[in-house]
């Protein structure tokens, strides 16, 4: 499995979209990818938040989110989506809200490697 968190959003959109793009390119060579969302992007669970996000070159968050979501997991953690006042009924439809325990249990298994950006 391969656990990549990313910290950034559209405060700093290169490494944004290198953590998405990592995750999605990794589901699409058949690997078990789960995406956490932390900080700042903790807003692109929400619906739309994705659409807003620009990077001349890159491809659109919205369809790596989607390629990430049809074969892996993405987790909103629970205390980012707090202190933004996010809450779970809110999240896109697949996206689980889970917190540092959860975390903990994936990067720990025998075989992950995680990546944070």
């Amino acid at each position: 499995m391969l656990v990549v968190k990313t910290t950034a959003g559209a405060d700093a959109p290169e490494r944004c979209s290198q953590a998405f793009t990592v995750a999605a390119t990794a589901a699409a060579s058949g690997i078990d990818v789960s995406l956490w969302l932390t900080g700042e992007s903790a807003w692109f669970a929400l619906p739309g938040r994705a659409t807003e996000f620009e990077l001349p070159h890159s491809t659109p968050l919205p369809e790596l989110l989607e390629a990430i979501l049809a074969t892996g997991s993405v987790t909103l953690c629970t205390q980012c989506a707090v202190r933004r006042g996010i809450d779970a009924a809110d999240v896109i439809a697949g996206i689980r809200v889970a917190g540092a325990a959860v975390f903990v249990e994936e990067v720990t298994a025998v075989g992950a490697q995680a990546l944070v950006y």
